[in-house]
């Protein structure tokens, strides 16, 4: 088995980013993946006491398909966020400074329109991870496992539609799903897979057209009697992976 694609999600809910790399700490994530987020101004999340909550308290592709057409892009050696829509708006502030936040977040809002509620806050805190687990993940699909769902749907079901940070190659379809408490070398890093990964209405969104136009939850449970694609992992020893490393169950 091996990576075949290797993605970050700086922003909660926006779009990916491809690398050709990334250095993985104990119990981390992927550097600078669901770094920064949206916060309903309902959600009462607390930058100075951060704890996890769901998906639901920002804004998201669950609540809010229409930023599928937005397109964020982070330069961790300025701190630059650039988000840019369709229409050719888009918005570029430092996402490490307050006043930068306050720009990104006042932009984010007002493309949110009603689905804001009450005052969003645009949010990031040092070694906080915005994923929709608890701890910070990384998350593992295998190639075949989209494949095969795809084929039996016949119809064409973007790989964008379910997020993970590594694709890879190599093993039979679904056969992830089994690796639950199973260590995983990938490239020099060693992963524990914690959990499988049940589908949400997020997947329902074309990440081409910000339509919801798809059930990928109703279609996998048809198919295969679980809406689980892919899995979760916890980093239990650190190091590095790359496109094109090997990925391999350990004893």
């Amino acid at each position: 088995m091996r990576i075949e694609y290797l993605y970050r999600y700086p922003v909660k809910g926006l779009s990916a980013e491809a690398l050709e790399a990334a250095e993985v700490e104990p119990g981390g994530a992927i550097p600078w993946d669901r770094a920064f987020a949206l916060a309903q101004g309902d959600a009462g999340f607390d930058p100075a006491q951060p704890t996890f909550l769901p998906k639901y308290h920002f804004m998201c592709l669950m609540k809010n398909a229409s930023i599928a057409g937005l397109r964020a892009l982070f330069d961790p050696r300025s701190g630059r966020l650039s988000i840019t829509a369709a229409d050719g708006s888009g918005v570029a502030a430092d996402a490490l400074s307050v006043a930068g936040r306050t720009e990104l977040g006042a932009f984010l809002t007002a493309r949110l329109g009603a689905e804001a509620r009450g005052q969003p806050q645009f949010v990031h805190v040092p070694g906080h991870v915005f994923g929709d687990q608890r701890g910070a993940v990384v998350s593992l699909i295998g190639l075949a496992s989209w494949r095969d769902f795809e084929a039996r749907v016949g119809a064409r079901r973007q790989r964008r539609r379910f997020r993970a940070n590594i694709w890879f190659s190599g093993a039979a379809p679904f056969a992830e799903l089994d690796w639950v408490g199973r260590d995983l070398q990938v490239g020099g890093a060693v992963l524990r897979v914690r959990k499988r990964i049940p589908r949400c209405p997020a997947t329902e969104v074309n990440p081409e057209t910000a339509e919801r136009d798809a059930d990928p939850v109703a279609e996998l449970r048809a198919l295969y009697g679980h809406s689980d694609l892919g899995v979760v992992a916890d980093v239990i020893a650190g190091g590095r992976f790359a496109v094109g490393d090997g990925v391999a169950l350990l004893p």
